[in-house]
């Protein structure tokens, strides 16, 4: 069998319904040039989803990967380590593709294979506050840095592509960030320190469906922030770098950014859950600076990346091989 071009890598922790939506967007996608394969790497779920992802296989070329809880990055990593094709493709299990997505990211990598790519995400829950203000920093941050030329330009890891070759040459996704929140600012950071391209891809969209209630909107937004810090640790080690290193106004108008929208319903809801989403931030990088500071940085320094419980194949073969 040839290796396909590029490989769609879908980390999942039990989340079957989000995964067979995800998987539903991956079998309506544009036909690529040489075709593509998807890893989903199960990251300890407390079930089994085989019987899931084997109801696929006629329409999908997938392996699943089944391995011990470890975390997202880590999950990333494995299904890197697993892929055949030249480029790798990441998304989300709660993330559904539009259809040109893959193709978009594609054929991008085609004409610059050098570049670290990343496409729009977009909110699946707009009757959902606090899923609605999550995406609207995320929105926010991105155009601020394509713009702004500000100094964390970054790509989130369910709208991200990259060539296999250059993704191992940096080492992958950093799993040592204890929250499992900032490996996407941590590897497009790095990705910058080798002085290597990024570009942004209009037609690669996905849309992201994470349903928050106000306590888990609190609580990620306190993980970003040890995220965060955990980011700064791993840069100040590379170089001298600043704790914040964008301008106040930066995150003034953030907080202000629904205010742009004329045709947005509740603004001032969403303007108040930008606030409690920074304060929730700042919170959670003062504490884990103040309280667990000593394990980052033990962390930092040992990073066991796991191991792969099993691969399971889920092909025409193996299908030939059960009958």
């Amino acid at each position: 069998m040839s290796a396909p071009t590029v490989t769609v890598v879908v980390p999942t922790h039990a989340r079957p319904a989000q995964i067979e939506a995800c998987l539903d967007g991956l079998s309506r996608l544009d036909p690529v040039p040489g075709g593509f394969e998807i890893v989903i790497v199960d990251d300890g779920s407390p079930r089994s989803i085989e019987t899931l992802i084997a109801a696929w296989q006629d329409r999908l070329p997938i392996r699943l990967i089944v391995r011990a809880r470890g975390g997202p990055a880590k999950a990333r990593n494995s299904g890197a380590e697993m892929a055949r094709g030249r480029y790798l493709a990441f998304i989300d299990d709660d993330c559904v593709p539009l259809p040109g997505w893959l193709s978009a990211l594609v054929r991008e990598l085609e004409r610059r294979p050098n570049f670290l790519l990343g496409g729009p995400v977009s909110n699946g829950l707009p009757d959902n506050p606090y899923a609605t203000a999550t995406q609207s920093i995320t929105t926010y941050a991105q155009q601020y840095y394509r713009s702004k030329g500000g100094n964390e330009p970054f790509f989130t890891t369910n709208n991200l592509a990259v060539s296999k070759e250059r993704f191992r040459h940096v080492d992958g996704f950093n799993t040592s960030i204890r929250s499992g929140t900032g490996e996407d600012r941590e590897f497009c950071d790095r990705w910058l320190s080798y002085n290597y391209p990024m570009a942004n891809v209009p037609d690669a969209e996905v849309i992201h469906s994470h349903p928050l209630t106000l306590r888990r909107f609190l609580r990620q937004h306190f993980n970003y922030g040890r995220g965060i810090l955990a980011v700064r640790l791993i840069r100040r080690r590379r170089e001298p770098s600043r704790f914040v290193p964008e301008p106040v106004s930066f995150y003034w108008n953030l907080i202000l950014f629904p205010l742009r929208d004329r045709e947005r319903n509740h603004v001032w809801r969403d303007v108040a859950l930008m606030i409690a989403a920074q304060l929730a931030t700042i919170v959670g990088f003062f504490s884990a600076a103040l309280i667990d500071l000593p394990g980052q940085r033990a962390a930092l320094r040992s990073d066991d990346p796991g191991a792969v419980k099993r691969s399971v194949l889920l092909d025409q073969s193996d299908k030939a091989r059960r009958d």
